[in-house]
This record gives structure tokens, C-alpha cells and sequence, in this order.
């Protein structure tokens, strides 16, 4: 398998799953300016969407969206207990946390990089972001993680969607459950190795 990239971009989610999952692959870094490849592909022929993440099975086919990529590699790993069975009302709980991390959080935070947004619609988005993450707040009291005490790739998720946070200022530290999540999480060893493979720490 190859995992199609940018550093630091949602590509980090299923990126820290395959080294949670204990998998075999490669990684290519795309430039989503260009919208070239560290090969020097057009990574439109690869995705036609145009952005991260992207994965490219064993057969040659791609699979996209972070969410979907996640679940596919979490059931090729079932030892590691990333994803509940599908079919249990658990697999539906974890769908759950994946498409608020996507619709509430991952949308909110991913729109406050355009440099073209007016102030008062930054502002705006902020506030609703902050509601969110209250709603966070409270479902991290007592847990480790979302659904519980094992890590699954609704947290991988999480995590990456919280690590934009400092760059379009929205403070975690407000949020005590959070930020203790957000540490507890990053210092996972999947985690630092993928934040070095991508060049984001030594």
C-alpha cells in the first residue's frame, strides 16, 4: 500500500492508524500547491478530488476520505482493535465520532487556514468550533479515549484535527479534558514516528 500525504494535513490520521495497525506501506508526499507528487506524478490522476489523503491498495486501486480509509485499514488489523466489529452498535458509535470529527471539527478548523476569510466570519467559525469542543469536554471526562479506554482511529482523527489548533487560533488549552487528550494521545509512539517520517519532529 502507499499513503498519499501532505505533512501535517488529515493525511495524518490514517497515516498514525498504519502504524498503529502494524501495517506495510509506503508513503509519497504530495504538493498541494502543484498538485504534484515527491515522484513528480500529477496526483490528479491519482485523486481526482485533488487533496489528501489517498490510498493506493496493493491491486492499484485508490481508496479516499479519511474516514473511510481509517475503517478499511482498522478491519485489515482486527488484532489491534482500532475499529469495533462491524455490525455492533460500538462500529456505529465510532462512525458517529467520525463524522462529527469530520462535519463539526475537521470543516471549522480546515476553513480558518483561507487567508481570504473576513475577520468576522473567522470569528464566527471560532464560536462554533468552541461549542463543539465543549461538547468534547464533556464526553473526554473520565475517558481515556472517545469511546472509552482503547485507542481507536476516531482518536487518530481527533488528534490530528486538535494538532491545527495553534495554527488558526483556537486554544485547546481552554478546554482542560481536552488538552490532557491531546497530550496523552501525541505521546503515543505511532504518533511521534509519524510526525518524523513527515518531517514535523526530530
Amino acid at each position: 500500500m502507499k499513503l498519499y500525504y501532505s505533512p501535517g494535513a488529515c493525511s495524518m490520521s490514517p497515516h498514525i492508524v498504519l502504524r498503529e495497525a502494524g501495517l506495510a506501506f509506503d508513503l509519497e508526499k504530495v504538493d498541494l500547491g502543484t498538485k504534484k507528487t515527491a515522484a513528480g506524478a500529477d496526483f490528479n490522476m491519482v485523486n481526482p478530488k485533488g487533496y489528501v489523503p489517498a490510498l493506493q491498495l496493493d491491486d492499484g486501486s485508490v481508496l479516499t476520505e479519511g474516514p473511510a480509509i481509517v475503517q478499511y485499514l482498522a478491519d485489515m488489523a482486527p488484532a489491534a482493535r482500532l475499529a469495533p466489529a462491524n455490525g455492533t452498535v460500538e462500529r456505529a458509535r465510532l462512525q458517529e465520532w467520525l463524522n462529527f470529527i469530520t462535519a463539526e471539527l475537521h470543516k471549522g478548523m480546515g476553513s480558518l487556514f483561507s487567508k481570504d476569510m473576513p475577520e468576522a466570519w473567522r470569528e464566527t467559525v471560532r464560536k462554533r468550533l468552541a461549542q463543539r469542543l465543549d461538547y468534547v469536554e464533556k464526553q473526554l471526562a473520565g475517558r481515556q479515549f472517545v469511546l472509552g479506554g482503547q485507542f481507536t482511529v476516531a482518536d487518530a482523527y481527533l488528534w490530528t484535527i486538535l494538532s491545527w489548533g495553534r495554527y488558526v487560533g483556537v486554544d485547546i488549552a481552554k478546554w482542560a479534558n481536552v488538552k490532557a487528550y491531546f497530550d496523552r494521545v501525541g505521546a503515543r509512539p505511532s504518533v511521534q514516528a509519524a510526525l518524523k517520517a513527515e518531517g514535523l519532529a526530530t
